[in-house]
């Protein structure tokens, strides 16, 4: 490892966190990775990276960022990961060059393979997995614009007998589950939560959190619902999302969105409800031909049933 970053030159750091310090890496048979260095010999620190080598250890989903190899018994830990060479999604939504060059068709299918990264994660995932830290950052995108989760050191396995877990509260601010704050009580609906704040960003351009705004102004989740609340979601949505997605589509997502957002987590939807849904207008995106105001059976099967009332059985 001190090979690939040149003895950990500080010129090859690419990030900084709580955490430690990530590094650009390159190994002698070419391969460009990422090496993430805790900062200090701290029992907490060299236990949520060994929780990440646990958890990625299990993972194999082609929207889950790689975990290559990992070095506990250095002094301070490292894990090596596959390098995705565009940086996070956080970046591309906030960098205003960046954002208008981005299509809605591909914002949307970056939310659609999110979503189905985190449904593993719930679903398909033995013990099932709660990220526990979904936000944008921590959504990595590769040279196709494909979507990374990344950033499991926060994350827990769930016990198969059990929903639920008291845990000590951790996330990020602006993207943590209110339920979750005030019971400790961590479920797979606080991802779902914190995804929904991640389509809103998406939607609107807008940061999660934002100090620099007036107080009543600073959280997105409620001035996001407020807007849509008084039918003036085009007025909150980010210009050229709104100016080329179609009217009906971007509804969809807001309420979808509006859903995720809902403050008891046993009304908000699975992670798996949501990928289906998404990949529906996904569908509906791709297909243009489809006449989106019919009541043809093949429309309703591409968007699912989206109104606030319909409740998912298990057979989707």
């Amino acid at each position: 490892m001190k090979k690939a970053t040149n003895n950990y030159d500080e010129t090859l750091i690419i990030g900084r966190g709580g955490f430690g310090t990530v590094y650009k890496g390159l190994l002698p048979d070419t391969r460009i990775v990422i090496i993430k260095k805790s900062k200090t010999v701290d029992e907490s620190q060299i236990e949520q990276f060994i929780n990440e080598v646990v958890v990625l250890s299990q993972i194999n989903h082609r929207n889950v960022v790689k975990l290559l190899g990992c070095c506990l018994e250095t002094q301070v830990p490292l894990l090596v990961y596959e390098f995705i060479p565009n940086g996070t999604l956080f970046e591309y939504i906030h960098h205003k060059n960046k954002a208008s060059t981005v299509s809605w068709e591909i914002h949307l299918r970056i939310a659609a393979e999110t979503a189905e990264a985190l449904s593993y994660l719930h679903s398909a995932a033995s013990p099932p997995i709660i990220h526990r830290d979904v936000k944008s950052s921590n959504i990595l995108l590769d040279s196709t614009h494909t979507a990374k989760v990344s950033d499991f050191g926060a994350s827990r396995l769930v016990p198969l007998d059990q929903t639920q877990l008291a845990t000590m509260v951790q996330g990020t601010l602006g993207y943590l589950d209110p339920e979750y704050m005030q019971t400790s009580q961590l479920t797979e609906k606080s991802d779902v939560y914190s995804f929904g704040l991640v389509l809103i960003e998406l939607l609107t351009g807008e940061k999660a959190i934002s100090f620099d705004k007036p107080e009543e102004e600073r959280s997105l989740a409620i001035c996001f619902l407020s807007f849509l609340k008084d039918n003036r979601l085009f007025e909150i949505l980010e210009k050229h999302i709104a100016k080329e997605g179609k009217a009906e589509q971007l509804m969809e997502v807001a309420n979808l969105a509006k859903r995720c957002l809902r403050l008891k987590g046993e009304d908000r939807p699975t992670m798996k409800e949501v990928a289906i849904e998404l990949e529906g207008l996904r569908k509906m995106e791709m297909h243009s031909w489809v006449d989106v105001d019919s009541n043809s059976e093949e429309t309703k099967f591409l968007l699912g049933e989206t109104s606030d009332s319909y409740k998912y059985n298990a057979s989707n």
